[in-house]
């Protein structure tokens, strides 16, 4: 029986994407090969911290859910190899399964929903940052030829954090990468403002509009953020 590094696993409602609102049981990994300077999760990134679980122990909890949805996110649920095992097992309970992943690493399991979110240049750490995480993270950061894999083969959407500031350069990012992904049609792209503050988040979300007008995105608030605040179990 595998095991996964596991930080947290809570009930809530999706905050992000096509299914927000949905009840779900949130599965969070520990650990990621990427570090995003902006990550609101450093306790599955950056400090990983947690215990291993036995995949029947995390099956026990999504039949102890009452909800139909199961999202698998961290940190970086695909680089870990017990997730085959975990969705095939999620699957034959009938759950609908998202993972959120950053696109960079390529697994065939059971998926309902990928939810992919590239990174962009605005993730970067600075170059000062020991373990020479910037230029480990930049290199990693976009895998064109994993992100046509994943959206050819499962049903999916694609989430980008912009920052309002600096939204032309990265919707140029932005571009060049869908260039790259036939699969992918624009009601599957959407808009996330960067921040972990309800009222800058709400200012920001405010500013994507008319760009999501413009370019046919759609714009992705972080319901979560707007009721619970940044923190954890939610």
């Amino acid at each position: 029986m595998s095991k996964l590094p596991i930080a947290e696993t809570f009930v809530s409602v999706q905050g992000e994407g096509s299914r927000i609102g949905s009840p779900s049981l949130f599965i969070r990994v520990a650990g990621c090969n990427l570090r995003c300077t902006w990550c609101d999760t450093p306790y599955a990134s950056w400090n990983p911290e947690g215990d291993l679980l036995e995949i029947d122990q995390l099956l026990a909890k999504a039949s102890e859910a009452t909800c139909t949805d199961v999202v698998l996110t961290g940190g970086e649920p695909m680089i870990f190899d017990g997730l085959v095992e975990l969705t095939a097992g999620l699957k034959a309970a009938g759950k609908h399964i998202t993972i959120e992943t950053a696109g960079t690493v390529y697994r065939d399991l059971t998926c309902d929903l990928m939810s992919i979110s590239p990174k962009l240049a605005n993730s970067t750490p600075p170059t000062d940052v020991p373990g020479r995480w910037a230029e480990r993270h930049d290199a990693l950061r976009l895998q064109p030829d994993v992100l046509q894999r994943l959206t050819e083969q499962y049903d999916h959407q694609l989430k980008f954090v912009v920052q309002p500031d600096k939204s032309q350069e990265e919707l140029q990012e932005i571009e060049s990468i869908l260039a790259q992904l036939p699969a992918v049609n624009r009601d599957k792209v959407f808009l996330m403002p960067e921040g972990t503050d309800a009222e800058l988040l709400r200012s920001n979300l405010r500013e994507l509009v008319s760009i999501c007008l413009r370019h046919g995105f759609r714009l992705a608030p972080r319901l979560h953020i707007e009721l619970f605040g940044n923190r954890r179990g939610t």
